[in-house]
């Protein structure tokens, strides 16, 4: 009997490694295509045929320009910044085992912002400079959230209040130190905080995707030793994992991935909430962290929300990160309702 369900579990095992697999050549598959359709897109129209001609080195010095200076550059950042923010929020979400526990519901954008504000408050405008205060900013705010919620360990939904209510302290103190800042100061500030990919370009993507290529290879050995988290500390324990270690590391990879975002567009929330939930209903991963999966989604759902930005009004770009707010604030509603009637 025993043999029977061994091997029953390990059929199903399989077919949901082969349905992941499928799933995310599905995800990437479409990640390409609406990349391409996104360097067709606005004022000075191109065809396939036109980027074609940019990758066999025969295309017009106009044609390039657009392409290469203008378009590339955004495109990239939407792909790298959606995965980092992905993966970022399927680090929370399994350390505090709660769809609810993303970097932006908890607070850790926010201190990301806060770092950068500063940063510009001191007269720093380099994106090395915005890169490291969005880094300390997250890193302090995660670890006085962690302090203010440890009680012989962290558990993920005193976590997840605890972020909320210092997340919170922390918008009022950037508000604060929007009114109190110079007129300039205060505007790039405000700018910024919309979030927004419109002023990036190959610098700060290169080194954004330099810092979420960190991450990026870390990513099996944390996502392995997620799932043992998942099991339960005293079985994670047993298995030889030092629990609280390993959830300061995990929240040091989430706080980084959050913050090479934030340094270089600007708080863009609810793509870290929804995109690892979506792919593990995508993936039939369950309640298993899918980092491969998550990133993709999120990948897709940034570089959407661009695409939105910049043609869903003629004559008009939003920021990005008012798109994913409309779209985010509608998704964050359905959760709420359906963890509600769960009891949390």
């Amino acid at each position: 009997m025993s043999g029977a369900i061994v091997l029953r579990a390990g059929s199903l095992s399989l077919k949901a490694t082969r349905r992941s697999v499928v799933v995310r050549g599905l995800l990437a598959a479409a990640l390409v295509a609406l990349a391409l359709w996104a360097f067709t897109l606005g004022s000075f129209a191109l065809s396939l045929g036109d980027l074609m001609s940019v990758l066999t080195g025969t295309a017009r010095n106009s044609v390039r320009t657009v392409v290469l200076e203008w378009r590339a550059p955004r495109i990239v950042a939407a792909m790298v910044f959606g995965a980092a923010l992905a993966m970022g929020g399927a680090v929370f979400q399994s350390l505090t085992r709660n769809p609810l526990g993303s970097p932006d519901v908890i607070g850790f954008t926010t201190g990301s912002y806060t770092g950068v504000v500063l940063m510009l408050l001191a007269g720093a405008s380099s994106y090395s400079a915005l890169a490291a205060g969005a880094l300390a900013g997250g890193l302090l705010t995660a670890f006085a959230v962690y302090l203010l919620a440890f009680r012989r360990g962290v558990r993920g939904f005193r976590l997840i209040i605890v972020g909320i209510a210092v997340g919170a302290l922390l918008s009022s103190a950037n508000t604060w130190f929007s009114v109190k800042a110079d007129v300039d100061t205060a505007l790039r500030a405000a700018v910024w905080g919309a979030g927004s990919l419109s002023a990036i370009g190959w610098p700060a993507v290169l080194m954004s995707s330099a810092l979420v290529a960190a991450v990026a290879l870390v990513a099996p050995v944390a996502q392995r030793r997620m799932r043992w988290l998942e099991l339960g500390d005293d079985t994670a324990a047993m298995l030889g994992v030092p629990v609280e270690r390993t959830k300061l590391l995990l929240v040091v990879l989430g706080v980084a991935a959050t913050a090479a975002v934030t340094a270089a567009a600007g708080p863009i929330v609810f793509v870290a909430l929804a995109a690892p939930q979506i792919a593990r209903r995508l993936t039939g991963r369950g309640s298993t962290v899918d980092l491969t999966g998550s990133a993709l989604v999120g990948a897709l759902l940034l570089l959407g929300a661009d695409i939105a930005a910049q043609n869903a009004i003629p004559g008009v770009v939003l920021p990005t990160g008012a798109v994913t707010v409309c779209v985010g604030g509608a998704y964050l509603l359905v959760l709420l309702v359906r963890e509600s009637r769960r009891g949390f």
